[in-house]
């Protein structure tokens, strides 16, 4: 049998040898979760990502996989995944999404996709990031968190002219910060690509894996649980993991979704018990048949009286999305175009966030009214609130 085929078996079967593709970094390793599965026979792990989440595959091969490690133990998994969201939606709905049943022992996220494709900054990817591990770990101290990066035709471009994907250098920079353990699938998938092992059009299909390319994901993860439980170690009490200092001080570490009846001073806007689809154009779980507050005609508009370091709004962004206006604390008016690349066939979930950097010790207003302008490829001007997003401490 070929080398390289026997390489793939061996990945598949999750018996690949650490040292011969080691694509995962331990730094604080994964002792705290072992111990909780392994003393209380309870266990809570949360998957925090974006479509590749969502879908069936990777996360339902782990789950299986330390239900296997941990016979004994009581699992709950929660399926965090929402389709076409990054690390600063995940850091807002954290609350919401991940700790919505209590304390949770074990968190994989992964944003290196839709940060990507969703063109977020270096600092708005950093600052959402860092502003989910710290808020797990203010929530649970003991948490241990894994960051993962997963593969897209981009990142492969990156690597084979020899360049680190800037994303994942931004997530990387939260990983070492924190000492989490972080692996780097889009690596792993360019290399053995490279290798002749697989290939992209036949195997691995796309940046949603085929079952095969699940399969390459969670045999890895196993591999990195092998590393990190395969010795005992003498520590017999879970570890508070220290937080250092903030890379970034206005970091989303106080992330949180407010329903939209905390908005004010409606015009226009009305409260809408269960929204539904009359538009046209595809709808997201949790972004239809749901309340939202809806404007649709120029001038409509609302406010919101807040404390926090960031402001922002979650819509469903479809094919008649808006252009809004929004100041803060009665200052300039700015325009947001809530119309995406997306949009046109879908109303997809968007966080925009319209400022991050403010004092968090002030009461703030936030003032957002309907524009007349609109996008050209949109139908009209409708603006579709889901959540009002803040980072900030809210009684």
């Amino acid at each position: 049998m070929p080398r390289t085929m026997l390489l793939v078996l061996c990945c598949l079967a999750g018996h690949l040898p650490v040292s011969a593709a080691d694509y995962f970094e331990l730094r604080h390793g994964l002792t705290n979760s072992r111990l909780v599965f392994e003393q209380t026979q309870k266990g809570r792990v949360a998957f925090l990502g974006g479509s590749i989440t969502t879908m069936a595959g990777w996360k339902e091969l782990v789950s299986h996989n330390l239900q296997r490690r941990f016979p004994k133990t009581q699992f709950e998994f929660i399926n965090a995944g929402m389709p076409s969201t990054g690390s600063t939606p995940g850091a807002f709905r954290l609350v919401r999404d991940v700790f919505k049943n209590g304390q949770v022992d074990l968190l994989f996220e992964e944003a290196a996709v839709n940060d990507l494709y969703n063109g977020r900054s270096d600092d708005e990817q950093i600052r959402a990031m860092e502003g989910i591990v710290r808020h797990a770990r203010t929530l649970n101290p003991n948490i241990d968190i894994v960051i993962m990066h997963f593969v897209d035709p981009p990142k492969m471009a990156d690597y084979n002219r020899g360049a680190i994907p800037a994303v994942i250098k931004n997530h990387e920079r939260v990983a070492e910060h924190y000492h989490l353990p972080s692996i780097n699938l889009a690596l792993e998938v360019t290399e053995r690509i490279k290798r002749g092992e697989f290939t992209w059009e036949d195997d691995f299909k796309d940046l949603h894996p085929s079952p095969f390319g699940h399969k390459i994901y969670s045999s890895t993860i196993g591999r990195c649980f092998n590393a990190a439980w395969s010795k005992r170690t003498k520590t017999v009490k879970t570890t508070t993991y220290p937080l250092p200092e903030k890379l970034d001080e206005t970091c989303y570490d106080l992330g949180r979704l407010l329903m939209p009846q905390r908005a004010k001073a409606l015009k226009g806007f009305k409260r809408v018990e269960k929204w539904t689809n009359t538009v046209g154009g595809g709808t997201r779980p949790g972004f239809v048949d749901v309340q939202m507050l809806v404007g649709q005609q120029p001038g409509d508009s609302f406010a919101l009286d807040f404390k926090g370091t960031a402001v922002g709004l979650f819509v469903a962004a479809g094919p008649d999305a808006g252009i809004i206006e929004f100041r803060i604390d009665g200052g300039f008016w700015i325009e947001q175009d809530l119309y995406t690349k997306w949009s046109a066939g879908l109303h997809i979930p968007w966080l925009y966030v319209f400022s991050s950097q403010l004092n968090p010790e002030e009461p703030h207003e936030l003032n957002v009214r309907i524009s007349s302008k609109k996008n050209e490829k949109s139908k009209g001007h409708a603006c579709r609130v889901v959540y009002l997003a803040i980072n900030g401490n809210e009684n």
